[in-house]
């Protein structure tokens, strides 16, 4: 939860808590003095709640994280997700990819690149990699 949601969230709880003393204390008081309390109360939140849903509606939308994979290396592998398995030598098989526990797939938070001869990167888990000459 971000910062901003949480102060939104907050000043909910806060209005419902002073919305419930209201109704306690109108209902300790004798009702002819809470009236005039009570419309003021009233037109307050309906104004903080108005700027509340406002702030929340029309503030731009979050926007998702950027992630460039690049493989420039000789022979190399990049991949955004999960690898199984992958070989990059002569001659090389790929041996078979271990059981992995299943997830949920996560974006990248940033770039994946595998720049060197032979190198192996991704966003996500490796399962088995082998870069050598058999």
């Amino acid at each position: 939860m971000t910062g901003r949601q949480k102060a939104l969230l907050w000043a909910g709880i806060v209005l419902c808590v002073a919305g419930a003393a209201g109704l306690i204390v109108g209902a300790v008081l004798d009702v002819e003095q809470a009236d005039p309390w009570a419309s003021v109360a009233g037109g307050v939140a309906a104004l903080v709640g108005l700027a509340l849903m406002l702030y929340a509606s029309l503030r731009p939308a979050p926007t998702e994280p950027s992630s460039t994979v690049t493989a420039s290396g000789t022979r190399s592998v990049a991949a955004g997700g999960s690898i199984g398995s992958v070989a990059t030598g002569d001659r090389a098989t790929p041996a078979a990819p271990p059981t992995m526990p299943t997830s949920t797939p996560r974006p990248t938070n940033g770039p994946v690149t595998a720049s060197g001869e032979r190198s192996v990167a991704a966003g996500g888990d490796i399962g088995s990699a082998s870069t050598g000459d058999a």
